[in-house]
């Protein structure tokens, strides 16, 4: 098998690993559980790739997935979009993948689950 399922239908993961690849975009930094780290490497990682490209028909893809996010900044707003564009892809310029880096936390405490924190390399 090519993914994980999550637990959920199609949609629903979807809907999940757009909201969640929009969060580290935005925060550079996020915990949660181990699989879901794993799957959402997987978009991050295509999407950072898209910024480096930077044309036209890459902002088009990336904006399919990335959700429409204002982010405050220095008394101005920007989008989650606008950031992946011109802050964090153009860092990866000489880097050839692996953008991010999963740290194992522990347990969670309700349910056990092994949680980690995805971040931006």
């Amino acid at each position: 098998m090519g993914y994980r399922k999550l637990g959920r239908t199609s949609d629903q993961r979807k809907a999940m690993l757009r909201d969640l690849a929009t969060q580290l975009i935005v925060s550079e930094r996020i915990e949660t559980t181990e699989s879901r780290a794993k799957e959402l490497r997987k978009v991050v990682d295509n999407l950072i790739t898209l910024g480096k490209k930077g044309d036209l028909a890459s902002r088009r893809r990336a904006a399919q997935t990335l959700r429409d996010v204002k982010i405050l900044e220095d008394d101005k707003t920007i989008t989650a979009l606008q950031k992946l564009f011109n802050d964090v892809a153009p860092r990866y310029e000489e880097r050839q993948g692996g953008y991010t880096r999963i740290m194992k936390v522990g347990p969670r405490r309700g349910d056990g689950a092994e949680s980690v924190i995805i971040e931006l390399v």
